[in-house]
């Protein structure tokens, strides 16, 4: 059998797991982004996650319905994916689909703000996708996709206890395995849950220096001023130079 690299590994590992899990009410609808989408989500891993160690893991919550959903990658809003980071491949269907959060990968029309604000922000400051992945890594903490009946995105946090417990528990042994793997000196979570996963993860001694920068999503009233700005000014506080990039 080919060999497949350490990210790709730990994918399918997780992807396995959390695949067997189950989840009530309000959850109706579970993509797996990790199956479906696996050719873009592999080709992302393995074109950009190979090298160790890495100065910054950027960490994200879980995919968005319009953007991992669709590509596989973090943050995967269709054009940036295609276009900034070169990432192209098949991708499926999950099995039960809302009709209002269809999957049509590459094909899909609508756009991802918090994917376009994100990889916006490598681009316009780093020029190229290999200039930002030279120093940086994004991998997002969970890769399920929970939805209401009403099509309404669920996040991890607002699930039942007794189905966190199995999903975070999962989640949090992949981020540890990508941490032993990339050596970052930083771990950044993209929005503060994600910060906190890193600190419950890494725990209290680490000498990884863990914070978090603003989310990019529309929701956020904050999001929608400067949110590039922001970012600048958040990395740079936690001694996160990006001098030699375009900033």
């Amino acid at each position: 059998m080919p060999t497949v690299s350490p990210l790709v590994r730990i994918s399918r590992e997780l992807g396995k797991k959390v695949s067997r899990l189950s989840f009530g009410e309000p959850v109706a609808y579970v993509y797996n982004p990790l199956e479906y989408a696996r050719a873009p989500h592999e080709a992302y891993l393995e074109r950009y996650g190979s090298k160790a160690p890495r100065e910054v893991l950027m960490l994200g919550m879980n995919p968005g319905p319009f953007g991992m959903a669709q590509t596989g990658v973090p943050f995967g809003d269709v054009a940036m994916v295609r276009d900034f980071l070169g990432i192209t491949g098949d991708v499926s269907r999950p099995k039960k689909q809302h009709p209002q959060r269809l999957v049509l990968g590459f094909a899909c029309p609508r756009s991802e703000v918090s994917g376009t604000r994100f990889w916006g922000f490598a681009r316009d400051r780093f020029g190229t996708a290999e200039r930002f992945f030279d120093r940086f890594f994004v991998w997002n903490w969970c890769p399920l996709v929970f939805m209401e009946a009403s099509s309404r995105n669920l996040t991890p946090d607002k699930l039942r206890a007794s189905e966190r417990e199995p999903l975070f528990a999962a989640c949090d042994e992949a981020l540890g395995r990508i941490v032993e793997t990339l050596r970052p000196r930083y771990v950044v979570g993209v929005g503060g849950f994600a910060e906190q996963r890193a600190h419950r993860t890494l725990g209290e001694g680490t000498p990884i220096t863990i914070g978090c920068i603003l989310h990019p999503s529309p929701a956020s009233p904050a999001a929608n001023k400067d949110w590039a700005g922001n970012v600048d000014r958040q990395l740079r506080e936690l001694g996160i130079a990006l001098e030699g990039a375009n900033a």
